[in-house]
């Protein structure tokens, strides 16, 4: 059975982790600020209540998710009983990203502590603050034997997967992720790697324009745009393409103003490496609206682009950033040029009142999950796995799955001793004939 001392020790670590956050939430929300001018809501919102959260959630139901499951035992092995054992892989390494520093660092970490695991974890050193804040709070809450923080440069997270670990879980880029997957390689270590990729948006004819263009909207404008599943790029109907436009930009200055750089609600780009890709990515494109730049404060302004040709580079990488594309269509044929031209993105969202074309478009496609009618928010719901499909990830997570994927499922067969048959032992003899009827009765 599993050791329910251990359990209730992953309990409490996970509830004084819990008050340490909530003791430092607003410490948090300052480094978010600090680090890109994150808006406090969208702290809040995105950040320490999703932790929060989820926190409260794992800690409600882990007695029951480390719990042997019992399973229907197979009638070859009567009489048995037979369970699926939880059991913790060991130390894993926790590669955490710069856009959502504080919950792409903490939810994975909740759940290899639930699972009984051993980390390490190593945040962004594109986010200098909120890493420090991270740090504190990880020494506040645990002993350093079972969780601690290594900060640092790539050249640390090169060191770090040099060495053999039970499991990496890694969140950011393709190219960095085939490289942890290249390192986890050499030990057969398992992975998850939660990529990303460039989703869509679809918007027919049918759609409700006026709220597609709010949902939208803030999807993208979201984390300034900084975020693994915001709208990467519109494809519109061709008939409401105009009056679709008009409202993205009403419903853009509705939410930031005529002037996005001053509002408090918009958050900027992490560094100038990041604000130098995205303002290099406006060149030579015909913007439909915004489109302005400051290096010095490393703002970029909402940005709408005009039917960008596909060898741009703006249709050729993820754009990470407030700009966004908008291209027309006519048929499902240029819907199917577009889309599959790209590798299987992590989102994917339809705009639409057409029930047989939305139910064509979740069947024809394979990404890693999305919407109907809205934006970003599939990932609400921790009921939902969260993760992408080919090179938009490997692995899913969120709720009850967090806690699975830290777990080796260990199959155990317990045999009675009341009964054995003698059918499966040598000698043979005669017993082929018997054996197969008795298979055909199962």
């Amino acid at each position: 059975m599993v050791n329910q001392s251990d359990i209730s020790t992953r309990k409490e670590s996970l509830k004084k982790l819990l008050q340490v956050i909530i003791n430092h939430e607003e410490a948090i929300i300052k480094a978010l600020y600090d680090d890109f001018k994150k808006p406090a809501f969208e702290a809040v919102l995105t950040e320490t209540n999703y932790v929060i959260s989820d926190l409260k959630e794992t800690i409600k139901n882990i007695n029951s998710w480390a719990k042997p499951k019992k399973v229907r035992s197979s009638i070859l092995n009567f009489p048995s009983s037979d369970y699926i054992y939880s059991e913790p892989y060991g130390h894993v390494l926790i590669l955490a990203p710069w856009n959502y520093p504080f919950q792409l660092a903490l939810c994975p970490l909740v759940a290899a502590v639930a699972a009984g695991n051993k980390v390490t974890l190593k945040p962004s050193e594109l986010t200098p603050n909120t890493s420090h804040i991270i740090s504190k709070i990880i020494s506040e809450a645990f002993a350093v034997k079972d969780v601690v923080v290594i900060t640092g440069d790539a050249t640390v997270a090169t060191q770090l997967l040099s060495k053999r670990w039970d499991y990496i879980f890694f969140t950011g880029s393709v190219p960095v992720g085939k490289i942890v997957a290249q390192a986890a390689a050499v030990h057969l270590t398992p992975v998850t790697l939660e990529l990303g990729g460039k989703s869509p948006c679809i918007v027919d004819e049918t759609a409700d324009l006026q709220l597609s263009a709010r949902r939208i909207v803030w999807g993208k404008i979201i984390n300034a745009g900084q975020t693994c599943v915001a709208p990467d790029y519109i494809m519109v109907h061709q008939k409401v393409k105009k009056e679709f436009t008009t409202y993205l930009i009403q419903e853009i200055e509705k939410a930031l103003g005529t002037n996005p750089e001053q509002s408090p609600d918009f958050a900027r780009i992490v560094n100038l490496k990041n604000w130098q890709r995205l303002n290099d990515l406006l060149s030579s494109e015909t913007i439909l609206y915004g489109g302005q730049t400051n290096k010095d404060t490393l703002y970029i302004a909402p940005t709408l682009l005009d039917e960008p040709k596909s060898t741009s580079p703006v249709m050729n990488e993820e754009i990470f950033g407030p700009i966004l594309p908008i291209l027309s269509f006519q048929s499902k044929i240029d819907l199917e040029r577009i889309i599959k031209k790209y590798e299987k993105p992590l989102a994917l969202y339809i705009f639409s009142s057409n029930k047989s074309f939305i139910d064509e478009l979740l069947h024809n496609y394979s990404f890693g999950g999305g919407c109907v009618n809205d934006t970003v928010v599939h990932l609400v719901n921790n009921r939902l796995p969260f993760g992408g499909v080919g090179h938009s990830g490997l692995g899913a997570y969120h709720g009850k799955l967090s806690f699975d994927i830290f777990s080796h499922k260990k199959a155990i067969v317990k045999r009675g001793t009341w009964l054995d048959l003698p059918i499966r032992y040598a000698p043979y003899n005669e017993k082929l004939k018997m054996i197969r009827k008795l298979l055909k009765l199962i």
